[in-house]
Formats: structure tokens, sequence, C-alpha cells
């Protein structure tokens, strides 16, 4: 039996739960899982946000650990090895996104905490494809957040080809943000941090940023018309978008990948005259993340936590909730 927390009904605690996930297939790791970062997205479905969700829910997507066992048909993965599990848990293996190797991408693809138990438990299953070895010289109790909101802002700087000496910009300093300005300043470029909190443009600078401007000074972010490549949006809050497009330069792109539920409000004109471009992801497939961990050693960039046990997970949840995080909670055995 697999002991977990689990949320039984929209925005409800979470309470212990056990669960027998059956034989362990031939394909199939299981993890005995040390540390699981808690995302947003572990609140929106919790919370039943992006559409009616079945519970019991499992949470956890930002999963670290060590393999406990593994199927017959398992070869890239040992018993032991520090591993990492992010919010893909197998994939169709079949479709072109699959063979391409864009596996977050498949449309089959099996999310970890939906129709799924995730990793707030002492051993969580997936896929061996969807599990990622993690390398040494990574501290684990920093690593959780990686597998999401580390992907999740890595992603873009392959997919754009953003070169060194690009000028990028980053709207919100948190979870996913703190993470984008050390990748960006690794990467070379120079970097803006919008923020619209005093006490987090010094810590903004800290993280990598070579400038920041304020998020909610229209007259500041006027100032900066046509100056940027790429902006990453990690908000999941309605902004002024069409103030945010006037500084990119001409073939600039705003990327989003905060889910705003609200629907974009962008004049098309906005687009038209510079050939600008507007864009979204999410998380990276298992190479990505392969990619994106080896850069973590190579730059010795680390995720800011927030530590909590596993027994403290409704505190840890409420901590998340309260946008106070500094910056990213993580459950530890």
């Amino acid at each position: 039996m697999i002991k977990a927390y689990a949320a039984f009904e929209a925005k409800g605690e979470l309470k212990p739960f056990e669960y027998d996930p059956g034989e362990l297939q031939s394909n199939e790791v299981e993890i005995d899982v040390h540390y699981c970062g808690i995302c947003h997205s572990d609140l929106s479905v919790i919370d039943s946000e992006w559409g009616q969700m079945q519970y019991p829910i499992v949470p956890g997507h930002e999963v670290v650990g060590k393999v406990a066992s593994v199927g017959s048909g398992v070869s890239h993965l040992k018993v032991g090895q520090s591993v990492g599990l992010g919010w893909h848990a197998g994939y169709c293996n079949s479709c072109a996104c699959c063979e391409s190797g864009d596996n977050n991408l498949c449309a089959g693809a099996q999310p970890t905490i939906m129709g799924h138990h995730g990793g707030f438990a002492d051993k969580v299953r997936a896929a061996e494809n969807s599990v990622v070895a993690i390398p040494d010289g990574i501290d684990l109790a920093l690593a959780g957040p990686l597998f999401c909101a580390g992907v999740t802002v890595f992603t873009p700087l392959l997919e754009f080809d953003i070169k060194a000496g690009d000028k990028v910009a980053v709207i919100g300093i948190g979870g996913l943000g703190h993470l984008a300005l050390q990748f960006l300043n690794a990467w070379g470029c120079e970097v803006t941090a919008f923020t619209s909190s005093e006490s987090k443009k010094q810590e903004a600078l800290s993280l990598g940023a070579h400038h920041t401007l304020d998020s909610r000074n229209a007259d500041e972010i006027d100032n900066a018309a046509a100056s940027f490549d790429l902006i990453i949006s990690t908000v999941n809050v309605k902004l002024d978008w069409g103030l945010y497009l006037n500084t990119l330069k001409p073939r600039g792109r705003l990327h989003f990948v905060g889910a705003v539920l609200e629907p974009l409000d962008i004049n098309v004109f906005s687009l038209i005259s510079a050939q600008r471009s507007v864009s979204g992801s999410a998380v990276g497939s298992p190479a990505t993340i392969e990619k994106m961990l080896d850069f973590v050693v190579q730059h010795n960039i680390k995720a800011v936590v927030e530590p909590f046990s596993f027994e403290n997970v409704n505190e840890a949840i409420a901590r998340v909730r309260s946008g106070k995080t500094h910056y990213r909670v993580v459950l530890a055995k």
C-alpha cells in the first residue's frame, strides 16, 4: 500500500489516504519520495479550477527521491538512483510528438496528478521515460521545483533560440520568475525583472537581473518601448498586456508560462505593426529536463525554498495560497 495525502473534495483539506497501486508494470518505476515541491498547479487541481476533477486527488508533481523498484523492462534506471518526476507520469509513445522527442506535447500524456496519484506520498509510480535521473552536484532538497517551475522557464530559451546578449524580461518574480532570472543571466542575456514589489527589486538583482521595472508604473513601462527580444510572463493574473507588447522590439515575443484564466485583451495592431508574437508553453520533455539539470550543475543554479514536513502539508498549502512564499514550498521527509 502507498500512504499519501489526498483531497477528497474541491478546496478541501488534505487527509491521510492509502491506495494499492497494483503490480508494478514492466515499464514502470516506483520512487521512494524524499521531497516534493508544491506548485500553484497543485492548488488549481485541488480546487477544480480547470474543470471538474475526480476525487480523491493526491497532488504533487515536483517529485524527488530514490528509485525503490523497477519493472522488468526498465533498463536506464537502477534501484537507489536519485531521480525526479514532473508534470507527466507517462506518454503514449506512438504519436508524432513522442516520436520526435516532444513528449510533453503528446495529446495522450498522463498528468502526474490528474487521473493518477502524485507525489504527496511515501511512494509514487510513473513510466520509466517520464522519470529523469538527477546528476551529481544538485542538492536534492532544492531539486523539486526544477521539475516543473525550472523546466517551464528553461524551455523557451531552447524553443526560441535565445542567444547571449538578447534582452529578455521576466514578469513576476516568484516561484517561476526567480528561477527564470538565474537561467537567463547564466545564458548570457541582458535581464530585466518586472515586479510590483519594492522588497523584491534588490533580490531580483541578486538573482541575476541587471535592471528592474515597476510593473504597476505605466510611465516606467512606456519608457521601455521597443526594448526586449523576449518577455516571459510567469504571473497568473490579468495585466495590461498592451503595455508589455509595446516594450517588445520588432519581431519580439510575449511568452506565457503562467496560467492566466482570463482571456487575453490584446490589440492585434500591436502585433501586426512590428511582427510581434504571443505564445505559451508548459513544462518540457524529459530530454529538455536533462539538459536543464546539466545547465543547473554547470552554473550552480538553485531554487529558493521553504521546507515543510509532509505531516504539515495543509500548513504548507496555506503558505502557498497566501502568496507570500519565498519562493517555493517543498515538502520533506
